[in-house]
Order: structure tokens, then C-alpha cells, then sequence
């Protein structure tokens, strides 16, 4: 099946389903809800990493690319579950991590030991004449990039956590071991592969102060060598298989770049995920924020990719959530009241658009953030800093807390909600995170009574059978709306019009005349009538075709 006809599920291991009692999910318990993920009809699954790791940023500090981590399983595990998605024609999407790696890695102990081949795998730099840091560069987890290495008078750098050392990509041993370890996986069945954060490795040789008043990231980010980088990359290793799935977490990029990173005849990836949309609810762009999404902001961000992206034959990866987010419900919809339709709603937007839509776990039933009341139940070492920031830097401990209730990481991390139960289904044991609203959203009551469950596989079933949602072209409508996301799709002699109503208000719009004999393909709400000004309820999804031949 071609990319653009593909529906990619997104699996965090920790969360999904335990099955032997100690709290956190495995590979073993993803193998028994395979039936599950059958029904949905997706057709890969993007699994966040499971490798060997002290988890000191839940598995993105990797200490081992080439084993499982025995708090999920084992290798034989590994091959039986990639077994028995192949079985049901699912295929498997590893997360590659190769802008750093933990400091228990075996590559930075051996640094830390002297050996000179390992200590230019990373970016080591004396302090300044004055003393001070090799560069003003922040973390992007608060506090300054560089740590001391050892007892030498160097120190590494770590955009991320100070458990997180940064390769150095300049090195070509660096990237040839990258590239050894996507084959590894190759090896064993794997066609797709994501990869982390893959637009900061392209830092300059000589690491400079970012200027007063810049961010230390301009420095790093979206550089040019990256996409050298993943054409190698390509070359040694997923390129060599006609029919792989790549997709590059991209931050900061840019719509021009993600041209060059996605287009085909650049022979770099399938696919980037970019981040633009999700942070229309951010005050002055920051994360640690509280504020309602910007919606006109948010409609010109999602358009302006799509169309960029058409025009110079990109790809885009569409997504409201992952691991890294909180639940769009909470964000972009209606948790409450319109907690169904808002969901439906949402969904629509990326399934019916141009690209390539992923769903994270439990978007599907509909799952929303927890409602915790302290901080003592957050986990996630960026939430943590960050509460710990906002106070220093003035914001009681009660605000503190309602801005990181918003913003957490955890917040998705939540387990799957399986159940009604204490323990949501999901473990025997102690749940690592405690799941808090289970008893209305929960898997079996949705198959059971639910529609939205049900709106997926539709939405899956029309990218999948209908050539104008997989490859349709790509067009604005009606950019000025005060509540409606709308756009056109386009191929042959067919035209589809998606109309999206943002807000608990109903609307209504005028409906192109030509439109005004096209079939409604697909609604959130039954008995939905076209005429010329069309009625659109609260948080309805309204698709039209037409067929001009």
C-alpha cells in the first residue's frame, strides 16, 4: 500500500498494556491487544523506544540500540511481536535516537575511560579562558547544555537532559554506527523507522554564543548539513528497501526544508512531523504558558503547511498527538460536553488532509488529560523542571501547577484505558502513572456503546479505498472564517470539500454553488441536508464530493 494511503498508530510500550503485573506495559502485552489494533485497520505502528535504558527521559536516553530493555521483554518477544503484526498486515516503526545517547552508553563510557576513537563521538569542549561554559547554550530542559566530563578539565554538551550526551555527527564513524544500527533492525522485519530530533544534529564544528536575545537553538536547528545527513543516512541503510516508512521529528523547521527533507527525488525521508500548530495555546511561544488556542493562528499554520507542502511536493506527517503532547481534546476540542464530537471533529481535520495522519493510543476512544491534584503525581523529569522554574521565577505554587496540569508530557502518558476499573485494565499491579477518568473513557465501553471508535475505522476505510483522500491535491477555502477550518481536496474530476466547526456554537456558512449537488461522504452528525446556506452544529465535521464526470 502506498505512504499516502497508510494510517500509522502510535504505541507508547510503557503505557499500553502490562502483562505481567509490575506496573508498565511490554511487548507481551501489545501482542495480546493485536486483535484490538487489528479492528482499527491501521496499517503501521509507531512504538516509542523500548531499548536498553536507566528511562531517565522515559527511553530517549538510549544505553543500548541493539537490545530490549528487560523492563518490556525480550528480543525473542520483539521478533514474535513483529511476527504477528506482519500476520494481520501491520508493520512496525522503531524510534531511532541518534542526536544523543545516555551517559551509561558504552560509547561515552568508553570516552569517559580515554579511549580517543569514543571521545570524538561526542561534543567535548574546554571551558572559555574566563572559566565559564564552552557556550551559552540552554538545555531544552532547563539549565545550561554542558556538563563536566569526568575528572577532565572538558565538558560535553546535552541539548536535552545531562544524561543525554550529544553525538557528533561531523564524525563519520558516528554516522556510519547509526546507520549500522537502522540495518540491525532492517534485519529483523522493521520497514519503518521515526527519528528523534534528527534536525538538531546539524551544529557547526566551532560552537559559538548564541547573541544576546537569540535562542541558543537558531544556532543548531534546521541547519543545512542535516539533510546531507539523511541522504547518507538513506543510502546506507532504509533506502536499500523500496518499500520503508521514514518520518524525522523536525523542530523549528521550516515548510522550505521539510520540501528538501520529504521530496521524493531528494532520497532523505518519506515524511516530518513539525510542531508549528501545537503551539497556537503557547503565550509569546512559551511552552509553560496557559492560555485559549489561537484559532485564526492555528488555521493559517495548518494551512500554510498543507498547501507549501503540495506545492513542492512534500510529505507532510498529520498529527494532534503523541507522547510528547498533551491530549488535543483538552487543547483544541471540548473535554466535556463535546468531548465526542470534538474528537470526531479533530480527527477529521487530519484524516481527510494531504499527508500521511497518525493517531496516538487511546485518541481513538477518546481519551483526555488526567485530572491530578499534585504535583507528586507527574513523573516526567520536564515537567518537574519546569514547575520548579515557574515558582523560582515568581508564579505561586497553585498557578505553577495549573500551567504544568496543562503542559505535562504525562499527560498522554496516562495508561491505556482498557476498562473501567481502578487499574483501567491495564496492569494487575501498581499503574506507573495513575489513570484518573477511566470509568466513562475506557476501550470496552467504547466498542460497546461508543460511535467514536466506529468514526475512526471510517476515516481509515476512506484514506485507504478513496484516491482523492490519499492523493488528492491540496487547496484554501475560506481562510477569514470565524469558526470553520475548511480546504478542498482535488483529483480527476472529483472535488471534496471539508468543512470543520472549531466551537460549541453552531454556525452556518454558504456553500459553494457547485457543491450544492455533491453527496455527503462524511458527517459526525445523522441526517445532515446540503443547501445553499449550510447549518453546521456544534463541533461538526462535514465532508461533500463531488464527481463532475
Amino acid at each position: 500500500m502506498k505512504l499516502s494511503q497508510q494510517v500509522i498508530y502510535q504505541i507508547y510500550p510503557k503505557s499500553f498494556y502490562d502483562s505481567d503485573g509490575d506496573g508498565i506495559g511490554d511487548l507481551r502485552g501489545i501482542i495480546d491487544k493485536i486483535p484490538y489494533l487489528q479492528k482499527l485497520h491501521v496499517n503501521m505502528i509507531w512504538f516509542n523506544p523500548f531499548f536498553v535504558s536507566p528511562q531517565n527521559d522515559n527511553g530517549y536516553d538510549i544505553a543500548d540500540y541493539y537490545r530490549i530493555d528487560p523492563t518490556f521483554g525480550t528480543m525473542s518477544d520483539f521478533e514474535a511481536l513483529v511476527a504477528k503484526l506482519k500476520a494481520v498486515g501491520i508493520g512496525v516503526m522503531l524510534d531511532m535516537v541518534f542526536n544523543h545517547t545516555s551517559t551509561e552508553h558504552v560509547w561515552f563510557q568508553k570516552a569517559l575511560a580515554g579511549d580517543r576513537k569514543y571521545q570524538r563521538f561526542y561534543y567535548l569542549r574546554h571551558a572559555k579562558p574566563d572559566g565559564s561554559l564552552p557556550t551559552n547554550w540552554e538545555s531544552k530542559f532547563g539549565g545550561p547544555a554542558w556538563s563536566p566530563f569526568g575528572d577532565t578539565d572538558l565538558y560535553y554538551l546535552h541539548l536535552y537532559d545531562p544524561t543525554q550526551a550529544d553525538l557528533d555527527w561531523h564524525n563519520p564513524a558516528v554516522r556510519a554506527a547509526c546507520a549500522d544500527v537502522v540495518n540491525y533492525w532492517r534485519d529483523k522485519g522493521v520497514k519503518g523507522f521515526r527519528f528523534d530530533v534528527i534536525n538538531v544534529t546539524g551544529k557547526a564544528n566551532q560552537l559559538v554564543d548564541a547573541p544576546k536575545g537569540v535562542a541558543s537553538k537558531t544556532l543548531y536547528t534546521d541547519t543545512p548539513v542535516v539533510q546531507d545527513y539523511l541522504r547518507e543516512l538513506n543510502a546506507a541503510s532504509f533506502g536499500q528497501d523500496a518499500n520503508s516508512v521514514t518520518v524525522g521529528e523536525m523542530s523549528s523547521t521550516t515548510i522550505k526544508n521539510s520540501i528538501g527533507y520529504t521530496n521524493p527525488d531528494n532520497h532523505e525521508l518519506s515524511m516530518v512531523f513539525n510542531f508549528h500548530h501545537l503551539k497556537t495555546d503557547y503565550v509569546d511561544g512559551r511552552k509553560w504558558s496557559r492560555m485559549p488556542f489561537d484559532f485564526p493562528r492555528l488555521k493559517h499554520l495548518l494551512d500554510g503547511w498543507a498547501t507549501g507542502m503540495d506545492a513542492g511536493n512534500g510529505w507532510q506527517a498529520l498529527f494532534w498527538n503523541n507522547h510528547d503532547q498533551p491530549r488535543a481534546l483538552n487543547r483544541f476540542g471540548d473535554a466535556g460536553r463535546y468531548r465526542v464530537k470534538s474528537a470526531e471533529m479533530l480527527a477529521t481535520v487530519i484524516h481527510l488532509m494531504r499527508g500521511t495522519p497518525f493517531i496516538y493510543m487511546g485518541e481513538e476512544i477518546g481519551m483526555t488529560d488526567p485530572d491530578y491534584d499534585s504535583m507528586a503525581d507527574y513523573v516526567d523529569i520536564e515537567a518537574l523542571n519546569a514547575y520548579r522554574a515557574l515558582v523560582r521565577s515568581g508564579y505561586s505554587h497553585a498557578d505553577a501547577f495549573t500551567i504544568v496540569k496543562t503542559k505535562a508530557r504525562d499527560n498522554s502518558r496516562t495508561p491505556m484505558q482498557w476498562d473501567a476499573s481502578a487499574k483501567a485494565g491495564f496492569t494487575t499491579g501498581r499503574p506507573w502513572l495513575r489513570p484518573t477518568n477511566q470509568a466513562k473513557i475506557n476501550v470496552a465501553d467504547e466498542l460497546a456503546h461508543g460511535e467514536l471508535f466506529n468514526y475512526y475505522q471510517q476515516l481509515i476505510k476512506l484514506r485507504q479505498t478513496m484516491p482523492i483522500v490519499a492523493d488528492g491535491s491540496y487547496q484554501t477555502w475560506r481562510l477569514d472564517d470565524d469558526q470553520v477550518f475548511g480546504y478542498w481536496r482535488q483529483l480527476g474530476s472529483q472535488k471534496l470539500l471539508v468543512l470543520n466547526n472549531f466551537y460549541a456554537a453552531a454556525t452556518t456558512v454558504d456553500c459553494p454553488t457547485e457543491m450544492l449537488t455533491a453527496k455527503v461522504l462524511l458527517s459526525n452528525y445523522d441526517e445532515v441536508t446540503i443547501q445553499p446556506k449550510l447549518v453546521l452544529k456544534p463541533y461538526q465535521s462535514l465532508a461533500l464530493l463531488l464527481d463532475e464526470n
